[in-house]
């Protein structure tokens, strides 16, 4: 039988709209539109990241302390304890196994929560890190808030006041102080203020945590060098964002300077300046090691210190692995806001 010229006809054209259809169904269904959202990869690629540096971050931890020459158990018993002792708590620590095995051990008790025991004051690690971190959060965190308090409104009102070439002596001193700030090394500036602020004039304490006042020096001194850099950049993402059509758009309804500033401006010009100040934070809870050491600050930086004098093992791979846990956790929460800030990076990236 012999399908007439008609239904011939009729047959694709009524068959094309319903398989668009089918394919649109399947295209727009949850889980294509799950598979495809680049939230979820820009999700899962940095927690990949993250997984990948933590094992790396915790292989180098074990390796470099167990890689520099010396007995951590001799050190901690003296020089004169008989050998037998030192045979006898090397045994006890497991540190006569192989380093293979050692690792191992050393990812299970990570796993359970466990950082080991001090070689020399027998505490655990976790206790010892428990009772100086609080100290050094608090100083990292008040000094990168400090900084970008100031930073923010002095990069902004300096970005507006030079913008289309105006005033270039503020211009040029304002980038020739920043320069030579941002190159001051933190703890040289710490000993500057000591000097100064503390054995000259005697308006604040140069040691310990006792009350307000001991946070000025400490917090300045960490505070001063990402200030300059932080004012710099915002400074030229203002001059960029200010060129851009957005902000003659908002200018031609006449908004209010204030709001073209402030809700056009500023939230554009954050994108590049939370990406620096991101790796300025790490850099800042990195460098609090040195001040807090000038400042006799009682956080991590004098323990570590003294333990990596009296190479106990196990603190010192607690200590690095804090540290570097917290500048990993710090990436992961700038690439966040960055990608809340402007989704349209994360599309690209995806």
């Amino acid at each position: 039988m012999t399908e007439s010229p008609q239904a011939a006809a009729a047959g694709p054209a009524t068959a094309g709209p319903a398989a668009a259809a089918a394919a649109a169904t399947r295209a727009t269904s949850p889980a294509a539109s799950r598979a495809g959202s680049p939230w979820l990869r820009f999700a899962a690629r940095r927690l990949g990241q993250l997984l990948i540096s933590a094992l790396v971050l915790v292989t180098a931890s074990f390796l470099i302390i167990h890689l520099i020459p010396g007995d951590p158990v001799r050190a901690s018993l003296g020089l004169n304890a008989p050998q037998q002792l030192v045979n006898a708590r090397r045994a006890q620590l497991g540190l006569n196994d192989p380093l293979w095995l050692q690792y191992a051990r050393f990812l299970a008790n990570l796993f359970t929560g466990q950082l080991g025991t001090s070689i020399d004051s027998g505490l655990p690690v976790s206790q010892v890190i428990g009772q100086r971190l609080p100290a050094t959060l608090e100083l990292a965190g008040y000094s990168f808030l400090a900084a970008v308090l100031v930073s923010v409104p002095a990069g902004l009102a300096l970005g507006v006041a030079t913008r289309n070439g105006r005033r270039r002596g503020a211009e040029l001193t304002a980038t020739t102080a920043s320069v030579v700030i941002a190159a001051i090394p933190g703890f040289l500036l710490a000993v500057g203020l000591i000097y100064v602020f503390g054995v000259t004039l005697h308006w604040v304490p140069v040691a310990g945590q006792s009350g307000f006042t001991s946070y000025l020096l400490p917090v300045a001194s960490m505070a001063v060098g990402p200030v300059a850099v932080l004012v710099r950049i915002l400074r030229l993402e203002v001059l960029a964002a200010l060129r851009a059509d957005y902000v003659r758009t908002a200018r031609a309804k006449r908004l209010p300077g204030w709001r073209v500033y402030l809700l056009h401006v500023l939230p554009n010009a954050l994108t590049a300046t939370l990406t620096i100040g991101g790796l300025l934070l790490s850099a800042m809870v990195a460098g609090t090691v040195l001040v807090e050491n000038v400042f006799a600050w009682p956080g991590l930086g004098q323990t570590i210190v003294s333990s990596i004098v009296a190479k106990d093992y196990p603190v010192v791979q607690g200590f690095v692995l804090v540290y570097g846990t917290g500048i990993l956790l710090i990436n992961l929460i700038v690439d966040i806001a960055l990608a809340l800030l402007d989704p349209r990076s994360t599309i690209r990236e995806s």
